[in-house]
């Protein structure tokens, strides 16, 4: 975290322009920029200002937006639950259809569900988010006239009309991670059932295909799942900060490119903290996780 924040503070400090003369506007004169810079602490040398910073930041206070005055983490929290709301879905329907795909896939390699499957993976994981985004927006809403192409509806106005306006834009996040979740699965699956010595003794016990799949490959399949979802957590963070934009929710991700368009410094460096502890967290949900699915799974444990 200490990492993340040098760096994010370095790069701002270098972006060209004033955050003074971006908060006053083009037509502010060269000592109106100097009073301000110095109220907000813009002219100070860099350590200083980082060590503050860092600071203010360990006693959960971020800061101050250079726009609005207002504190950051009151900025987050009211563009938070979008953002939130977004990655829910689209770890739902991500995870809901790569698995059962997956599994149909490994059933017979290089059958026709596993060439469509291969298929679709490659040109999803070729194709940037925000162009699956407006490829389902000219489908869905402008062909079809089914979902609505911008705007949010909070979740106190309905969970239907707040899922059909969220559905969208979580596809189209989804969409890569369906790709990577599917052909990570399908592959171990396959291996399994290829090299795995419990697998040719429950083909010898005489039990099926189908049920072997589901009660012992797909299970074991998970580790590898698991480490992948974890590890994706980033790149979902990402395609939520392309998505939201594109389609002008307000989030997480539109709050920072304008922050980053009027160099609000303090924002974006707020945000990329949170954002770092999100995936920090995200990354010791995922080991927590192999012990709940393999108690022999213990760090530091010793064997007899």
């Amino acid at each position: 975290m200490l990492g993340v924040s040098l760096i994010v503070f370095s790069l701002l400090s270098l972006l060209p322009g004033s955050a003074a003369l971006a908060i006053l506007g083009p037509g502010a004169t060269n000592a109106q920029v100097a009073h301000l810079s110095q109220q907000l602490g813009l002219n100070q040398p860099f350590v200083e200002r980082y060590l503050i910073w860092v600071g203010h930041a360990i006693t959960g206070n971020l800061g101050t937006s250079l726009l609005t005055n207002q504190p950051v983490i009151a900025e987050i929290e009211q563009r938070l639950p979008v953002s939130f709301e977004i990655m829910v879905i689209s770890y739902i329907l991500s995870l809901g259809t790569a698995i059962p795909v997956a599994i149909l896939a490994a059933r017979r390699p290089r059958g026709i569900a596993d060439s469509i499957n291969r298929l679709f993976s490659t040109v999803a994981l070729s194709v940037p988010g925000f162009v699956t985004a407006l490829l389902l927006i000219l489908v869905f809403s402008v062909k079809l006239g089914l979902l609505p192409t911008e705007g949010f509806v909070p979740l106190a106005h309905g969970l239907v009309p707040n899922v059909k306006s969220l559905i969208l834009p979580s596809a189209s996040v989804s969409v890569g991670l369906f790709a990577n979740y599917s052909r990570i699965l399908r592959s171990d699956m396959i291996d399994q059932l290829r090299n795995e010595d419990y697998v040719l003794t429950a083909r010898a016990k005489g039990i099926g295909q189908w049920r072997i799949l589901f009660l012992h490959v797909a299970k074991n399949s998970l580790f590898p799942l698991i480490t992948v979802v974890g590890t994706n957590f980033g790149y979902l963070i990402g395609g939520v900060v392309v998505v939201e934009n594109v389609f002008g929710l307000p989030g997480m991700g539109q709050l920072m490119q304008y922050s980053i368009l009027n160099r609000d410094y303090t924002v974006v460096q707020g945000e990329v903290i949170l954002i770092a502890v999100a995936v920090i967290l995200m990354n010791l949900v995922t080991d927590l996780a192999y012990i709940f699915l393999d108690p022999r799974v213990r760090y530091g444990a010793t064997g007899n």
